[in-house]
């Protein structure tokens, strides 16, 4: 258990969990995942603590004194060194789960529970997400919220007729960029787009058009319920802190966690405080060095709660997603 409670104070760092799909390619292999050559693979689960209902949902530390350890069982030994101040999921876990994505085509067109749908659904998750785009091809899109004017009964006969999409928002996407997805929000991601994905723990979701494969299910009736008709926010630059070598974008604040990147301009330590609350680090560009370990492009750590301050070790030219949740809980 002494072990147990010295890993709990120490970063941590897990295996990848690939998630096969029929719209993944290959191109996680450039960020350091283990993709098979004849597998398309969509996505990679970095940090992941879900139900045990969810099929390899759960990480584990993959080094340290603790590898091979589920951070679901480090949460459950002293919930307060990981956690600190922010409350738990709905079922014990860890309140954040944070993917890389590779859309080779195009995701279906999907949504997430609201509010109303939840507290009505016991078995449904409230689900808000947001995505840091990584690479996007040129003339790539996503679909992002209804268009203004359009009614439920005008959507569901596109639905019908396999014309939703052009009741969608189309919005074309860039390196850099983070669009957030709160939940009722209907969206898809594009083909030629590769994200960082932040979101809430859930796996809840309804499908409302799949591009014409035929293999897996729609949610039509569970979906018309959920979405949100009102216009979506426009995307609005970040603001931009410069200081000490460091340049800070805050691109975006949701009412569960929060997401900045962090880019070096010279090479620089930076010091991570977690301050009571976890924090999670994805380098997306270069490499950073902290706790005398290399995190590479697509490396990501955990900063449990409890830990001291860290000195992050960052040459010129590198990037990092710094996660923090939200202490409301």
């Amino acid at each position: 258990k002494s072990g147990t409670r010295t890993m709990s104070n120490a970063p941590l760092t897990f295996a990848p969990i690939l998630k096969p799909k029929v719209w993944g390619g290959h191109r996680l292999a450039q960020w350091g995942k283990s993709v098979p050559e004849h597998t398309p693979v969509g996505e990679s689960w970095e940090l992941a603590d879900l139900p045990l209902s969810i099929d390899e949902g759960r990480s584990v530390v993959d080094s340290g004194m603790m590898a091979g350890t589920p951070l679901r069982r480090l949460i459950e030994h002293d919930p307060t060194a990981i956690l600190g101040r922010c409350a738990p999921s709905a079922d014990g876990g860890f309140p954040l789960l944070v993917k890389l994505l590779d859309a080779k085509e195009h995701l279906s067109v999907q949504v997430h529970p609201d509010a109303a749908y939840a507290a009505a659904h016991p078995d449904a998750h409230l689900k808000t997400e947001s995505w840091v785009v990584l690479e996007a091809e040129p003339g790539a899109v996503i679909y992002k919220g209804v268009r203004s004017g359009v009614t439920p009964d005008r959507f569901a006969q596109a639905i019908d007729e396999g014309t939703v999409t052009e009741l969608l928002v189309e919005v074309p996407v860039h390196a850099g960029e983070c669009h957030d997805l709160p939940s009722g929000t209907c969206h898809a991601l594009g083909a030629g787009v590769l994200v960082a994905e932040v979101q809430t723990p859930s796996d809840t979701t309804f499908r409302v058009f799949d591009w014409g494969r035929t293999d897996r299910a729609l949610h039509i009736d569970q979906a018309m319920q959920c979405i949100d008709f009102n216009e979506p926010a426009p995307l609005t630059a970040p603001a931009v802190r410069e200081a000490d070598g460091v340049r800070t974008s805050f691109l975006s604040r949701t009412p569960f966690y929060a997401i900045e990147r962090m880019d070096a301009t010279q090479p620089v330590a930076v010091q991570i405080d977690p301050d009571g609350a976890p924090a999670v680090l994805m380098v997306i560009a270069g490499t950073a060095r902290i706790d005398e370990r290399t995190l590479e492009r697509g490396r990501t750590m955990l900063l449990p709660a409890a830990l001291a301050p860290q000195r992050m070790a960052m040459e010129t030219g590198t990037s990092v997603l710094r996660i923090t949740i939200d202490s409301s809980g």
